[in-house]
């Protein structure tokens, strides 16, 4: 079944543009038919640009509601295919309604939805499809649903949090670097100017502000890409060599306050990943394999995949953790009083919820430290900026 990119009009008269999978023309013009829009014309296009057009135009907001939509249909015993159907009708997004639309023909076509989940992988992850996948199995596929409303949420909710910890340091580190080289490239060579033409012997901290004032201006390029030139070649090592990245993985746990949470992080999408799937039926193994793989840091992703082949092996999951040593002695005790009590699924919730707010504070703390180390270097630069100046100024009011 090929994609199509296509064009047509809603009810209204108004241009609609989407992309759906049909076996051909007269397929697309159909399914369009069905939702109520007219073809104008339509293009051929590749599987991967479909997926990955359908992920950006999907928000979290709106997988919320499309699962809390069939939650609700399945709760009420509507068939499959038809809370699809409805769900496919009543959006007003015209990706979410042509994923829809695709997912709609495929379980039509008779595949089961885990699999026509698992085609869209940009959108439905490796935790959607299993989910579905255990739903379907055990005949709870309205418990699946509400496992993945609950999943969108906190995914969400973890992505705002990531937002939080990096936006304030970049806008302040903007506004230093900016300061800086307005003062560097405009009002020092000024300044200089003037001390030059006094005559007046300057001392070592001017000739050092001279210096690196001259040095913004001949090669601001250079300020400016080195960074950019750094990060690229980072990226490119981490790509290319799987040494690189494990060794620089390791390196930005030893992080201080920055390595701190980053483990925090990926603890917290580790219980949550593992308990949602846990509480939906899928096997242990299973859910070891798909929590490691959400797992960011490629250095804890070893850790925990010697987890998984330690309890493949028969160790209780807490004494795999233990072993690992990358899980502090809290989470191994919680998940040895999960497994003494039968209650696995319930203390990795509660694990993930400690952790949470854990992350929070921690992002609020390195904000509340970030905030007086940028005052501190900018006053020092102000400082620099102030006694090269007014050093050399007051010595030849002095000397006249």
């Amino acid at each position: 079944m090929a994609q199509y990119a296509y064009r047509a009009l809603n009810d209204a008269g108004r241009q609609v543009r989407g992309k759906l999978s049909a076996n051909n023309e007269t397929d697309l013009h159909q399914q369009l038919e069905e939702i109520g829009l007219m073809l104008i014309d339509s293009k051929p296009v590749k599987t991967s640009a479909l997926s990955t057009a359908m992920a950006k135009g999907v928000s979290a907001r709106e997988k919320i509601q499309f699962f809390v939509h069939l939650e609700q249909l399945q709760a009420a015993g509507v068939p499959l295919l038809d809370s699809l159907t409805d769900v496919r009708d009543s959006t007003d997004t015209p990706r979410l309604r042509d994923l829809t639309t695709t997912i709609l023909n495929d379980v039509q076509g008779g595949a089961p939805l885990s699999q026509a989940f698992e085609k869209h992988p940009k959108v439905f992850g490796d935790l959607y499809a299993a989910l579905v996948a255990a739903g379907e199995e055990s005949g709870k596929l309205t418990e699946s649903f509400r496992h993945l409303t609950k999943h969108v949420k906190w995914e969400d909710a973890i992505r705002q949090r990531v937002k939080k910890a990096a936006r304030y340091p970049a806008i302040v580190m903007v506004l230093i670097m900016g300061m800086l080289g307005f003062m560097m490239g405009v009002v020092v060579p000024g300044i200089v100017e003037f001390l030059k033409s006094n005559g007046t012997e300057l001392p070592p901290v001017t000739l050092a502000l001279i210096a690196t004032s001259d040095f913004v201006v001949n090669y601001w390029h250079v300020v400016l890409l080195t960074p950019a030139v750094i990060a690229a070649v980072i990226v490119v090592m981490v790509k290319s060599s799987e040494t690189m990245r494990y060794a620089l993985s390791c390196l930005a746990l030893r992080i201080p306050v920055f390595g701190q949470l980053i483990t925090k992080l990926a603890i917290s999408r580790f219980a949550h990943f593992f308990a949602v799937m846990f509480q939906s039926g899928v096997p242990i193994l299973q859910c070891l394999e798909t929590a490691q793989r959400v797992v960011t840091n490629r250095c804890l992703e070893e850790s925990m995949k010697t987890v998984r082949q330690q309890v493949q092996n028969g160790e209780p999951l807490s004494m795999a953790m233990r072993n690992s040593g990358q899980f502090p002695s809290l989470v191994c005790r919680m998940v040895k009083i999960g497994e003494d009590s039968g209650n696995l699924g319930g203390v990795m919730d509660n694990v993930t919820g400690f952790y949470d707010k854990d992350v929070d504070e921690a992002i609020d703390a390195m904000i509340a430290m970030i905030e007086p180390a940028m005052t501190v270097i900018s006053g020092a630069i102000m400082a620099w900026i102030v006694a090269g100046v007014m050093g050399p100024i007051y010595n030849s009011l002095g000397s006249t």
